[in-house]
Formats: structure tokens, sequence, C-alpha cells
């Protein structure tokens, strides 16, 4: 039985600078744009999920990471986004730690980034 009448997911991000937002989703990591909703979100389409920016003028800062993007190749992938202009934190602390960005976790490599309003992104690439 289906739990969910729908495959479609979408994620939503605060946002306090729409203009800010919408230049970093658009120009650096190239997303589909689906466009304005009524209620004041952006929609961007990437593969089969929507991400939508919500502005939210006091913001929001999760200590954790909001959104992960599975790429096949993570070293091209952080080299693209960073040809864009998105920087990549490094992680030395017990039990993480990242080399040239990425950080081997069990069963896939992960490198994180910040958008321009502080959420934290990921890539994410499985490994056998």
């Amino acid at each position: 039985m289906n739990r969910f009448p729908s495959t479609h997911a979408t994620c939503i991000l605060p946002v306090k600078d729409m203009a800010r937002a919408r230049r970093f989703y658009e120009d650096a990591l190239g997303l589909e744009v689906l466009g304005d909703k009524p209620d004041g979100k952006f929609v961007y389409r990437c593969g089969g999920t929507e991400i939508a920016l919500f502005p939210k003028p006091e913001g929001t800062k999760a200590q954790h990471t909001a959104l992960s993007f599975r790429v096949d190749d993570i070293a091209t992938a952080i080299g693209e986004l960073k040809s864009r202009g998105v920087v990549f934190a490094d992680y030395d602390f017990p039990g993480l730690k990242t080399e040239g960005h990425v950080c081997v976790l069990g069963s896939e490599k992960a490198a994180w980034f910040e958008d321009p309003e502080g959420n934290i992104l990921c890539l994410h690439e499985d490994i056998a």
C-alpha cells in the first residue's frame, strides 16, 4: 500500500533576501526555474523534486543539512560549483574530517556548502 498520494516532494528553505537567494540557486547551482507562487514562494525543479524558497524576514538557521544533492562524481560537481563561486566547508572533528572538501561517511562521500541565507546544503556520492 502506498502511504503517500504522490511521489512528488518539495523542500522548502527559508530566505531573508529573495533576490540574493535566487541569484545563488539560478546562477551558482543552475536549477531549473519554475517561478513564483501566490504565497510568495519561488520554486525550482531539481530532478523529480522541487525546491521552494520561502521569504522569511527573520530567517532561520538550521544547524543540520537542509538539502542534499546526489551526484555521480563528487569531485567533478565540486569543481563545477567552485567555478561558479560556491565555497565549500572543511571540517576536522572526531569522526568527521574532510580532505579536499570531501568526507567519506560509510557508503557515501559528502561535501557541504551554505547558500547565501546560511542554509546548509550538501553534495553526496554513493560509493560501493
